[in-house]
């Protein structure tokens, strides 16, 4: 298969799960079209509005250190080939290839939904997560500020909350996070997987340049922002040489610590990265997937609790000594910011602030 100019995925491979079913087009069909109306148009991205009832996401997973997340819009336009939030498009009887980066779903009403929770009397206060299964500041976060307006929430109600993204445009919410941050409410990771630009352009298309998240971080700190670098995915023969170099560029951007993440791909993904593969490293495609599947006890994946994010084989146990050591030597440690739960104060859900 061919890549697709701006895009991640290579296909449009449907989900093995969730009633979907698999197709393929008529090959000699496709043929007689291009020589009858030419090539087909590129891929474009449309956005449909969803007006879910609820906004908050609550789970008791042992593998993350939060119980609760937001997420503004569902797919990314980013299209990361290797995100493992892509299955969660099946939910929409669509894609989790070519769909999930191009048929974007919106939350408008997300900080009224959000509003509205916080009000509950039997509503808990810990940090809320966002960035977790799309990116918060993906290219329509511009035109609806669904992002902006639930950290405008949170900071008029005293709410802890945390976000990861491959994107500068945070830097466009940057008054409101200083706010924030003034209060330690406010944590933010910036998502780096490679330092070349033109590897990134394969693996996140439609995500800002490396040097940019650099400078995000840099800009973010300087504000007295937290802001940490996030290594995510380390995939094995194809962006792992740079770990140091990570490390190191993290590091002289004032990051406040940093961390890493081994590349995961559940079943939906799977396929797709190796379309991927196959398409822009022919050469090492067969190296990369025996690694993996080394890691993850000779399956693609493993999904259980407690071992999906502790890939186990010497090669992981060497990126682990590699990491340590980079981490030592530019004296950056995890990431650790205390954000302060102490200062909420419940909304009524008409948007005034409660006085008890």
């Amino acid at each position: 298969m061919e890549a697709i100019k701006g895009r991640g995925a290579v296909s449009n491979q449907t989900s093995t799960r969730f009633n979907l079913t698999q197709s393929e087009s008529d090959g000699d069909w496709l043929d007689e079209r291009e020589q009858i109306d030419g090539p087909p148009p590129s891929v474009t991205t449309v956005v449909t509005e969803l007006h879910p009832r609820t906004i908050v996401s609550f789970n008791q997973s042992p593998d993350i250190p939060f119980d609760r997340s937001i997420n503004a819009y569902n797919g990314c336009e980013h299209g990361c080939i290797y995100c493992f939030a892509r299955p969660s498009h099946a939910y929409h009887d669509l894609s989790p290839g070519l769909d999930f980066e191009t048929r974007l779903f919106a939350k408008p009403d997300a900080a009224r939904l959000l509003r509205e929770t916080l009000a509950r009397r039997n509503y808990r206060v810990a940090p809320i997560a966002m960035g977790t299964n799309t990116d918060p500041y993906q290219p329509i976060e511009r035109r609806y500020r669904i992002t902006r307006d639930i950290l405008e929430l949170c900071l008029e109600v005293g709410h802890p909350v945390s976000l990861v993204t491959k994107s500068d445009r945070i830097l466009a919410d940057s008054d409101v996070l200083a706010e924030l941050a003034r209060r330690d409410l406010v944590s933010v990771g910036i998502s780096v997987t490679s330092l070349d630009a033109r590897l990134s352009r394969l693996l996140e298309p439609r995500t800002a340049a490396p040097a940019k998240r650099f400078a995000a971080l840099e800009a973010l700190n300087a504000q007295g922002i937290p802001a940490h670098a996030m290594i995510a995915p380390v995939i094995p023969a194809i962006t792992d040489h740079e770990l140091e170099s990570l490390v190191e560029a993290a590091a002289k951007a004032g990051s406040r610590g940093a961390m890493w993440i081994m590349l995961r791909l559940p079943l939906e993904v799977a396929p797709l990265f190796r379309e991927w593969l196959e398409a822009h490293f022919p050469d090492r495609a067969g190296k990369v997937m025996a690694i993996i599947r080394e890691m993850r006890g000779g399956r693609d994946n493993d999904p259980r609790f407690g071992e999906r994010f502790r890939p186990q084989s010497p090669w992981a146990d060497l990126v682990r000594s590699r990491f340590r050591l980079a981490m030592k030597r530019h004296r950056l440690g995890p990431p650790g910011v205390h954000l302060d739960c102490s200062q909420f104060r419940a909304p009524s859900p008409d948007g005034q602030l409660s006085l008890l």
